[in-house]
């Protein structure tokens, strides 16, 4: 395993995050468990979680992840070993079975409690506020929603002092975004000095070979203010392993099961980048995995690359992503067809 630090911090994380999303919908709690136990053999100390899932979200399920890591935590007695990073939920509608107000100094407090009770642990290495309050392009959406977006936005002060509080109380080490724009990261990141609070060390966007929209602004941000990328989808929720090309739908696939949730990233274009990106990875004798995992693990603004798998062999091909080194050839490769279908996803 490769490891890095959180940027502006002394710990220590694997460049591979292992993704928990799956775990209480599509993963039972003993499959939970064999993956975070082969994780860390693996070397792999860096797990993201979010108070949220397992994802499709519901009342059901609320917090159902988080409790199969607690009672791992509490069966292996392992929680020192590991970089535990949570996430408390944003607004709107999909949000309300949660709480109602989304992100606020309030909110912030009632989240952690609860998620700490589930996680079975006192403290999170690294607390992210999953999506902001006010409408932004993300989840699917290629432009500003300037009409609908919220005139609002988010109470950047008072969140942040209410995660200086969690930190004071010990209950919280860092503070992260995700799903955030440049403006909203600058915002926090301008607070944060002006008032001497949490710096943002992380933020967890989307990224991958059809995604690849963080460089058109947010890269830029990373680079300059040092706030490091924790890419999800990395494999554009499975798209980019070629199972779904020419119409397949898998039995027991997350696309077949959640059709949704791949919509953003089915297309024309899609389909045709996904195409091209294969034959590369063909041609160098490499899995659509390993080439799409490896583009993301050598990239100078990512901090760590969040992997998830309902199966245990994709859960060892994305490991093992880490162990692929791209030719200066296979990148100029990819680069090529980015040129002539860039982001094809939104």
């Amino acid at each position: 395993m490769k490891y890095t630090t959180l940027p502006n911090t002394d710990i220590k994380v694997s460049k591979i995050c292992l993704g928990t999303m799956t775990w209480g919908n599509q993963n039972t709690e003993a499959e939970g468990h064999e993956q975070m136990d082969y994780a860390l053999e693996q070397g792999v100390n860096f797990w993201d979680v979010a108070e949220l899932y397992p994802v499709p979200a519901n009342e059901k399920t609320y917090g159902e992840t988080e409790r199969i890591i607690g009672s791992w935590f509490k069966k292996t007695g392992k929680r020192e070993n590991v970089v535990l990073a949570s996430k408390i939920a944003g607004g709107g509608d999909y949000t309300a079975h949660i709480r109602k107000g989304g992100l606020t100094k309030e909110n912030v407090f009632d989240a952690i409690d609860k998620s700490l009770k589930r996680l079975q642990t006192d403290y999170i290495d690294l607390y992210q506020l999953h999506w902001p309050n006010r409408g932004v392009n993300t989840f699917g959406v290629r432009d500003y929603p300037f009409k609908t977006a919220a005139k609002e936005a988010e109470d950047f002060l008072g969140i942040l002092e209410g995660l200086n509080d969690l930190i004071k109380a010990g209950k919280i080490r860092q503070v992260g975004l995700s799903n955030e724009t440049p403006w909203g990261t600058m915002k926090y990141l301008q607070t944060s000095k002006e008032y001497n609070l949490p710096r943002p060390v992380t933020i967890q966007n989307s990224y991958s070979l059809i995604h690849r929209g963080y460089e058109v602004g947010m890269s830029e941000v990373s680079m300059r203010e040092n706030i490091g990328l924790l890419a999800y989808s990395p494999l554009a929720q499975g798209v980019l392993s070629g199972k779904y090309l020419n119409g397949k739908l898998p039995e027991g696939a997350r696309g077949t099961l959640f059709p949704r949730f791949i919509a953003r990233y089915r297309n024309e274009a899609s389909e045709k980048a996904v195409e091209k990106y294969l034959e590369i990875a063909k041609k160098y004798n490499l899995t659509l995995f390993e080439l799409s995992l490896a583009f993301i693990n050598q990239l100078p603004f990512v901090t760590s690359n969040i992997i998830g798998a309902t199966k245990m062999q994709q859960l060892k091909e994305n490991i093992n992503s880490i162990n692929i080194e791209l030719s200066d050839d296979i990148i100029n490769e990819i680069n090529e067809v980015h040129a002539a279908i860039p982001n094809p996803a939104p």
